[in-house]
């Protein structure tokens, strides 16, 4: 072949080439905006404002209120303290919560200085350092679950001795990042699989209404408020019982997935400000009214629902005032 046909092949087989690449080009193309527009668009739909945001370091521990959190896949934090992430145990690593110790409500955990703080009623506060790496790890159960702990040292278990003045022995358990969490899908088949929590009873984030709580109160001899039923996000300017139908809330940068509600227990009649348990209300109230749907006795069973527990589908930071959205297609 002479150098002219040599160049003419060249370019023809050039030209095939462009055509190939753009023909694939212009099929992806197509396939994307085809994508986007056959998918349904979302709606959203203004349903409510953050009033109250609780984080709970210790489990069965008082709230700490805060202006502003970082919102994990694991649950809230905020600076050192995340939702759930120390735990009581006995000495054989089995939890303590507020259901065998109600007192606990009345115990606060903060961090200060690269220290934990406990404090208690009557007690001395005690601190000690955060990261204590020499410290055993515990194996520890938590509803059957096993899970792990950093011990948090002799004197913590002595302070906790001493406050829940049991005969028993108590100590304080800390979970680190690099430790296992549990999979809420093992107890409830509704979690995705991808779902982690540390300490919490099943769910990463917990939220409620404040005309919720109200509606209740409005039954009971007595107010009761949020701090009772210990969630982590409070919504304000909403109907009761509204938040039941969010399948999916913006609320700034976080995208939240509901996943059920949250099904109540004996820990609702303990009073958060005196740390007495009554074992009857707001729990017998709650019974007579918020009861699930014969269909889904399988999950709940008998117990009453008022709250809903949502995965983290995106991750961002909640402030107090933040404008509430539903998300629907």
């Amino acid at each position: 072949m002479d150098l002219r046909g040599l160049a003419v092949n060249t370019v023809v087989q050039n030209k095939k080439a462009a055509l190939l690449i753009g023909g694939v080009g212009v099929a992806v193309l197509g396939f994307g905006l085809g994508y986007k527009y056959l998918r349904k668009p979302e709606k959203v739909v203004r349903v409510g404002v953050v009033s109250q945001l609780l984080i709970h370091p210790l489990k069965s521990g008082k709230a700490l209120s805060v202006a502003l959190a970082e919102c994990q896949k694991i649950g809230l934090k905020f600076g050192e303290l995340q939702d759930r992430h120390w735990l009581v145990v006995t000495d054989d690593g089995h939890m303590v919560t507020g259901r065998q110790e109600p007192r606990l409500v009345l115990v606060s955990l903060t961090c200060e200085g690269g220290h934990v703080c406990l404090n208690g009623p009557n007690m001395e506060e005690l601190r000690f350092p955060f990261k204590q790496s020499d410290n055993p790890v515990t194996n520890c159960r938590v509803f059957g679950d096993d899970i792990q702990g950093r011990d948090c040292g002799d004197e913590a278990s002595r302070w906790l001795t001493r406050y829940l003045g049991a005969e028993k022995t108590f100590r304080l358990v800390h979970f680190e990042p690099q430790m296992r969490a549990r999979r809420p899908v093992n107890k409830v088949p509704l979690f995705p699989q991808y779902e982690q929590v540390a300490y919490s009873d099943i769910g990463a984030v917990m939220l409620l209404s404040e005309a919720s709580v109200k509606d209740l109160s409005s039954r009971l001899e007595k107010d009761v408020t949020v701090e009772r039923f210990r969630p982590n996000i409070v919504i304000s300017d909403c109907e009761a019982f509204e938040e039941d139908s969010w399948e999916e809330i913006q609320i700034g940068s976080v995208r939240l997935q509901r996943v059920m509600s949250c099904d109540r227990c004996i820990f609702t009649t303990v009073d958060p400000e005196t740390g007495i348990i009554n074992r009857k209300e707001p729990l017998e109230t709650l019974k007579s009214y918020r009861l699930c749907q014969p269909s889904e006795r399988h999950i709940y069973k008998s117990s009453p629902l008022f709250g809903q527990l949502h995965t983290v589908k995106k991750t961002g930071i909640l402030q107090v005032g933040d404008v509430v959205y539903k998300i629907s297609r």
